[in-house]
């Protein structure tokens, strides 16, 4: 039979047992034979020789011993072969008692065995020692398994009364010529082959050698010739055909003697087996197995494990510059350093890996030098790239795992760590250009370069900030022009480019977050420079208004009516959405809440709201982001408008029972909760007859309907419709209120100076002058002025123009607007001292004693959530607390 051992990846084939073969002469097939009785039959009697040499072995080292005890010795010896019968192994001590091989204590003969030839000194030991054995007559050794010397049958035989002894050098002369046997079959020489026979005879040698009594007791010396005829070996053949090789034929010879020492060891153990398993292993001494292989490292590995190692790392360098090497060779080889270490990882790391990285640095440190001149950034990565997804396919392909991480640090630091300032900074192509450029897969390339090296992202995260903030202040810088330019023009659109602004600035983020979600992963490092590149463009003032004040014209042009974003319902959502996540960067959120409930109280009132469903999907995402405290007034508000349906639906049906209080002016009511809605200016003019009818009617109904309620009537808000009758035509005017009152007191004369329409209708100089400008200087000149001009003067008369006419059959008539900015940042300076005073407060309360630093930054922290507090009105609010008393 042929036996085949394979290492390493190549496979050394050896005829090591061989039985006699015939050639059948004709291919008649046979009928088919049963051969397991045969085979069993044939396992058992082998058996049976086995019990017999292991119960004779252990006699003879034991001389006396229990027969329990002999038992388990000889199930634990054959215990590695087959498990041993315990009635077989008494049928064979009782056989071998029988044939005079052992020998039964008379004084014990249940428990106590001798080995045939124990010698005691003096006749009368007995009578000294009464637990001595007794005398026993001499008995030939007895040796197991002994060679045939006529060479016929194929095994042994078992022989159990002759036992000459074997000398030293015959012995070993018998086991050398094993040796050289095997040699020569590693080597690979034809028809030269063991036979089981000579494999058992060699065995047999040694195990007589071993256990033959002392002086010829050879283990000590056939354990050192053992490692001799290793050494002699290497020394003799290994070495000089090593040494006669060089460079990639140096690695093919070492790889190819080292699997044949491994083979040659492994079998030569077999030989020793016995000398391994007892000496060896009694004396604490190294194994048969780490003695060959630690002598093949002693004698070649050292000798040659330099130039091994400078041979594989210029193949490795042959590699990375594009040429084709044996990668099973280099797997090889550097196999034998992790082999040659019993395990551990020692001689790898020293011997190869050390040297290796060392090349490996050396090697990328000139590469990146000669790549970042001849290349531009993003050429320099991908080659940096592609080396060092190469390296990691080196480990796979013949490398330790565990040079990986330590291969692909110092690669990395060569070609990324050490350039890094070089490659972002690169002119005409660092990270600033390809930001500009919009080169997302390169980017993306140099965030993942970077991302591996310590704190890499850190200088990336901050180009890409700052080119950002420079994106945002370009489109701050274009709209300022646009509406300063408008401005200078006259010609009153600065609001359609500040919202230009907020949509642009809309896309900008888009745009951005798509990098940071696609090019970056996602990376928290830029997340938080966007975050803060857009709270730097989102809290700078546009053209004279804050970005608060445009946040909520722009929700204000999206949920209008007529408004200049025209979106269909899922882009509304999409919108707001996207608006609501760039409130989260501003800093005055509570003075964006207040213009946007005013905005959002007049397009409730005045019914220009596209959708109240739209309305609630933003105060929810607010509420969401910001907190109930945003937004609870501005839910009442939308509650009061839905009660207010109600209310004059009632008002309607009360009308209907009571005929005698319906005058002949429609009235619409609505009724709002004083603490939900902003304040609004008011003035108590005196109404038309008509106008009070419907005032007292309401009130009236709304008494009877909720009789401890206060109602206070605000007539800036409400709006009429007057039919004015001209010459031409009639027209329909929708007016304000202040309007319609006015226009009513021409019914009763023809001419009115200013004086007398201030003292009618008490009104204000400011609201005087506002309502004769809209009237008598604006677009539709209802009332003529006197003089002719577009200034209203104390002086002025005024007088009704029957000659007015337009192609329209109703006419809206606006009022000059009002600037509510400076009321509204009034009112949010006002909220803010005392959102101050109540946080102060709060904080004292829980913290009963604290620094005066300590409250301050505290204060700063609770209140940053809403705005950012101004450091001098926390400490003015401070002190005037103080002064107050409790």
């Amino acid at each position: 039979m042929d036996m085949e051992a394979v290492d390493g990846g190549s496979a050394v084939k050896a005829p090591l047992l061989s039985g006699p073969s015939k050639q059948s002469p004709a291919n008649i097939p046979l009928p088919p034979v049963d051969e397991k009785k045969k085979v069993v039959e044939d396992v058992d009697k082998d058996r049976r020789y086995a019990i017999d040499a292991s119960i004779v072995r252990i006699m003879k080292s034991r001389k006396v011993l229990g027969h329990q005890q002999l038992v388990m010795d000889c199930v634990e010896q054959l215990g590695r072969m087959f498990k041993p019968d315990f009635k077989a192994i008494k049928k064979r001590i009782e056989d071998l008692i029988t044939r005079d091989y052992l020998e039964r204590d008379k004084d014990n003969p249940n428990t106590q065995y001798s080995s045939p030839g124990q010698r005691f000194a003096g006749g009368t030991s007995q009578e000294k020692n009464p637990q001595t054995p007794k005398p026993t007559k001499t008995l030939p050794s007895i040796v197991p398994f002994l060679h045939n010397p006529r060479g016929g049958g194929g095994g042994g035989v078992m022989d159990m009364r002759r036992t000459p002894v074997v000398p030293l050098e015959e012995g070993w002369r018998c086991v050398l010529d094993g040796v050289v046997k095997l040699k020569s079959i590693l080597d690979g020489e034809k028809g030269v082959r063991f036979i089981p026979a000579e494999y058992m005879g060699l065995y047999t040698m040694v195990y007589n050698m071993c256990t033959q009594k002392a002086p010829n007791d050879y283990s000590e010396v056939l354990y050192d010739r053992y490692r001799q005829a290793l050494d002699d070996h290497l020394q003799t053949i290994v070495l000089p055909s090593l040494n006669e090789k060089h460079g990639e034929f140096l690695l093919r010879e070492l790889v190819q003697r080292w699997a044949k020492h491994k083979l040659m060891v492994k079998w030569l153990r077999r030989f020793f087996d016995y000398l391994d398993r007892f000496y060896v292993s009694r004396r604490s001494l190294e194994s048969l197995h780490e003695k060959g292989w630690s002598t093949f490292r002693n004698l070649v590995f050292h000798e040659l494990k330099s130039t091994v190692t400078t041979i594989v790392i210029g193949m490795v360098d042959d590699e990375r510059e594009g040429k084709l090497i044996d990668r099973a060779l280099l797997k090889n080889v550097l196999d034998i350093f992790v082999e040659i270490g019993f395990g551990k990882m020692d001689f790898y790391l020293e011997d190869f890996e050390k040297s290796f990285l060392k090349g490996t640095t050396d090697y990328y440190s000139k590469k990146a030098q000669t790549w970042i001149l001849e290349y531009s950034c993003p050429e320099y990565m991908l080659k940096a790239e592609e080396c060092l997804q190469k390296e990691k396919e080196r480990v796979a392909n013949y490398l330790h795992s565990a040079t990986e991480p330590k291969l692909f640090a110092n690669a990395l630091s060569e070609l990324i760590t050490r350039p890094a300032e070089e490659i972002l900074n690169k002119e005409n192509s660092g990270c600033k250009v390809l930001l500009c450029d919009e080169k997302t897969e390169d980017l993306a390339r140099m965030f993942r370069l970077f991302s591996r090296i310590t704190d890499g992202l850190l200088p990336v995260s901050k180009i890409f900030q700052e080119h950002v903030i420079g994106e945002g202040m370009s489109l701050l810088k274009h709209v300022t022009d646009v509406a300063n330019s408008r401005k200078d023009e006259k010609k009153g659109m600065v609001g359609l480019s500040e919202q230009e602004f907020v949509r642009s600035v809309i896309e900008l983020h888009d745009k951005y977050i798509a990098y940071v979600t696609n090019c970056f992963q996602g990376s928290t490092v830029f997340h938080k420079a966007l975050k803060e590149a857009f709270e730097v463009i989102c809290n700078k003032d546009v053209a004279g208004s804050s970005s608060a004040e445009l946040f909520a014209a722009y929700c204000d042009n999206v949920l209008r009516k007529g408004g200049s974003e025209r979106l269909n319902d899922e882009a509304i959502e999409e919108t707001l959405d996207k608006v609501v996540k760039l409130l989260t960067y501003l800093s005055d959120k509570d003075l964006f809440i207040e213009f946007h409930r005013k905005k959002l109280g007049r397009r409730l009132i005045f019914e220009r709201n596209l959708n109240d469903e739209h309305e609630r999907i933003l105060l929810s995402k607010l509420k969401q982001f910001f907190g109930g405290q945003f937004t609870s007034k501005m839910e009442g508000m939308l509650n009061d408008i839905t009660l207010a349906k109600e209310h004059q639906s009632k008002f309607e049906e009360y009308l209907n029972k009571n005929p005698e209080s319906n005058s002949r002016v429609d009235l619409h009511v609505t009724v709002l909760t004083t603490g939900y809605w902003p304040t609004y200016k008011n003035s108590d003019i005196n109404l038309p007859s008509e106008m009070v009818r419907c005032v007292e009617v309401f009130t009236e109904y709304y008494r009877s309907y909720k009789e401890h309620r206060k109602l206070t009537w605000i007539y800036s808000l409400g709006n009429c419709i007057v039919i004015g009758k001209f010459d031409a035509k009639p027209v329909e005017f929708v007016l304000n209120t202040y309007q319609a009152a006015l226009l009513l007191l021409f019914n009763e004369a023809d001419k009115l100076s200013y004086s007398e329409i201030v003292s009618q209708l008490k009104l204000s100089v400011d609201d005087a002058t506002r309502l004769l400008h809209s009237l008598s200087c604006a677009k539709y000149k209802i009332l003529n002025k006197e003089p002719s001009n577009r200034l209203i003067s104390p002086d002025d008369v005024f007088e009704f123009n029957a000659k007015f006419t337009d192609k329209m059959r109703r006419i809206k008539v606006p009022l000059p607007p009002i600037d509510e900015k400076k009321k509204v940042v009034e009112d949010v300076n006002k909220d803010r001292r005392f959102a101050i005073d109540a946080s102060l407060v709060r904080i004292m309360k829980s913290r009963k004693v604290l620094g005066h630093q300590q409250l301050v930054a505290e204060c700063v922290e609770q209140l940053s959530r809403m705005f950012k507090p101004d450091i001098k009105l926390i400490k003015r609010r401070i002190e005037d607390l103080i002064s107050r008393e409790p």
